[in-house]
Parts: structure tokens; C-alpha cells; sequence
């Protein structure tokens, strides 16, 4: 027989336990200091944040607040240095949907973030985990935030066993049973934090955890089990070609692709499309003496596997390319390009040092 839990002292633990536990990020305002936490870096760390670590998301959120110090001056800057900024993060469309969001927080609220939760879903880019994350953590607003930390320890905490994705609206009602109506945003962190530290996906330290009397799932010697996944489908394969050719005063062939789509709005190498079964057809973008660069990238996307055929060419002075335009090599970064062009760059850079 389960019996109830006690909420109020699941609530109090937990925050017991964050106030001397709680992780240190530059977009977080530290337990107990007094202070709000910042709506433009609260939202600027949670859309960077989506399916990225915290590692790799600290060192972009400080160039971007160091850059652009709030959202007015983010909704001013132009697109193609906000997608350069954001080169190598991935998943590219938050870029461009970050950008919109800044856009209309400026022009239609003043360069004020909404603080209710029905308005914040509103946003371009802002869903419901982002929306209840914002209220919360910026405004104190007693929003359920559920993340995969928090689906773990709630499938922990009550023992579900059903697998997910099917378990998500039982995690996510246990989530809101034991939000608070004081201090909702440390609340949310703190849930946060107990996941990625304590009851971590592999080995979780229960004797640690401020909930370990009270977990159904150590209890039952699940812990580790749960929660439990719906098989993963197998990603396809995706073939193509990119061709990276360098001009003889040192200007190199690149294209912005489409705004919409994979990689929208992003600088790269002309190329193929992407197809699954066989090669297309290779066609450069300049006539030239294209050859193999003797390697091929490798990626994966979220959706897929791809593997590009690498292309390099030195281009006479007078190229006039089919596709794509010269940038000068004074002007050229590789850290503009995302991290698939970014990867067929380095192959070029060094076959072409062997020509």
C-alpha cells in the first residue's frame, strides 16, 4: 500500500538542501541573496539551454550578455552577427527565433518580458517548459517546470514505471503537486540541480538525495531503472557533397543558406542536397580543378546521420561563381561557421595546404 506523501516536507528538504547545494551559473541569482533574477538572462540561458549542457551553453550566454546587455540591444543587431555569435551551439532555429522574440518584446512590451506564464507562451520560440521556467524563475510565479532532470526524479520519487514519452503528463501533474507558492523559482532549480547532481541518469547518489526516505523507487531497488523509454527509432543516413574553394588572393566561396530550414540563416559552403540511399551528383558552384579533399564529414543531426563528401578547388582570380559569393579571407572566421561547415573546413584547410 502507498501511502500519501507530505508535500510541505518534501518542499522544505528540498529547499533546505538547495540553499547549500545550489549550482553556480552566470544566468542564476544565488539562494538567499535577496535579489531578482534577470527576465533577458533567464530567458536568454533557458533558449540556450534546450537539448544543450550547461557546459557547453556558459561560455555563449556570457558573449552574448557582454555583447548584447539586454533585449532591446539583441532586438537591434543584425541577424547575420546574431547566427555568427550562436555558430557551433546547434539546433540553429532558436537562433532565429530568439532573434524574433527579442523583436517583439521590444516593439509590442517595451523591452519587458511578460510575468505570467499565458503570456510568455505567447512568444516566438518560448514553449511551455520555457514559459513556466521564466514565470518561475525570473517572477516567482508558481509555474510547473519540467524538464528530463525533473521527469527523472518525479519517476523516481513515485516509482512510474510507465516509460516515456506516455509518462509525461503523470510526471508532470506529481511536478505540480509539489510546486510551492513560496519560492517557486528556487524550487524549479533546485529540481533541476537535484537531478543532474544526485539522481543523475547513471549511478544516482541516493544516500545524498534530501528525498532518498521517501523515494518509492529506491525503496522498491528501481532507482537506477527508471524512468524507463519507448525504444528510439533508427536515425536514417544522409549523403551529400560541399565544395570549399579558396580564390588566389586568398577569398574563400561561401553561401547563406535559406532563412528557413536546417541550418537556416547560417553561413556554409555550397553543396549538394542531403538524400538518403546514394550520392547525388556532385556539382561545383565554380568552374575550377575541383577535387576529392581524401576525407568526408561526419554528423549527426537530431533526426539523422549525415555524411558530406569534402570538395576543394584553388579558383582563379576572375571566378564567377554559380552559387554562393567571395568572402575576403581578412573577414572569414571559421568560428562563424556552424559545426557540420565548420568540420569540412578543416579537412579543406588541409588538403588544400598540401597542393
Amino acid at each position: 500500500m502507498r501511502y500519501p506523501m507530505d508535500e510541505a516536507a518534501l518542499q522544505a528538504r528540498l529547499l533546505e538542501w538547495y540553499d547549500v547545494n545550489a549550482r553556480s551559473f552566470p544566468w542564476r541569482v544565488p539562494p538567499g541573496s535577496g535579489r531578482r533574477a534577470d527576465p533577458y538572462a533567464v530567458w536568454l540561458s533557458e533558449i540556450m539551454l534546450q537539448q544543450t549542457t550547461t557546459a557547453a551553453v556558459r561560455p555563449y550566454f556570457e558573449a552574448f550578455m557582454a555583447r548584447w546587455q539586454d533585449v532591446n540591444a539583441l532586438a537591434a543587431a543584425d541577424d547575420g552577427e546574431v547566427m555568427a555569435a550562436w555558430a557551433g551551439l546547434g539546433y540553429y532555429a532558436r537562433a532565429r527565433n530568439l532573434l524574433k522574440c527579442a523583436r517583439v518584446v521590444a516593439q509590442e512590451h517595451g523591452g519587458r518580458f511578460p510575468d505570467q506564464y499565458d503570456a510568455l507562451l505567447k512568444l516566438p520560440g518560448i514553449g511551455p517548459y520555457t514559459a513556466a521556467a521564466i514565470a518561475a524563475i525570473a517572477f516567482d510565479r508558481p509555474a510547473v517546470v519540467v524538464d528530463g532532470n525533473v521527469e527523472r526524479v518525479m519517476a523516481r520519487l513515485h516509482c512510474v514505471e510507465d516509460p516515456l514519452p506516455d509518462a509525461k503528463p503523470l510526471l508532470k501533474a506529481h511536478a505540480a503537486r509539489l510546486t510551492p507558492r513560496k519560492r517557486p523559482g528556487d524550487h524549479a532549480q533546485a529540481l533541476m540541480d537535484l537531478g543532474a547532481t544526485i539522481c543523475a541518469v547513471k549511478s544516482p547518489t541516493c544516500p545524498l538525495c534530501p528525498w532518498q526516505a521517501d523515494c518509492r523507487a529506491r525503496t522498491a531497488g528501481m532507482a537506477e531503472a527508471l524512468p524507463r523509454r519507448v525504444a528510439k527509432a533508427v536515425k536514417p543516413l544522409r549523403l551529400g557533397h560541399v565544395h570549399i574553394g579558396q580564390r588566389a588572393d586568398g577569398a574563400w566561396l561561401l553561401e547563406r543558406r535559406p532563412p528557413r530550414g536546417l541550418l537556416g540563416g547560417m553561413l556554409g559552403w555550397p553543396g549538394s542536397e542531403w538524400q538518403e540511399g546514394e550520392f547525388p551528383d556532385a556539382q561545383p558552384p565554380a568552374k575550377g580543378r575541383w577535387r576529392c579533399a581524401g576525407a568526408e564529414v561526419r554528423h549527426t543531426f537530431t533526426h539523422f546521420h549525415l555524411r558530406l563528401m569534402v570538395h576543394v578547388a584553388r579558383l582563379p582570380a576572375d571566378s564567377a561563381p554559380a552559387r554562393g559569393f567571395f568572402l575576403p579571407a581578412a573577414d572569414f572566421r571559421p568560428s562563424d561557421l556552424p559545426s557540420v561547415m565548420r568540420k569540412a573546413f578543416n579537412i579543406a584547410r588541409k588538403a588544400l595546404a598540401a597542393d
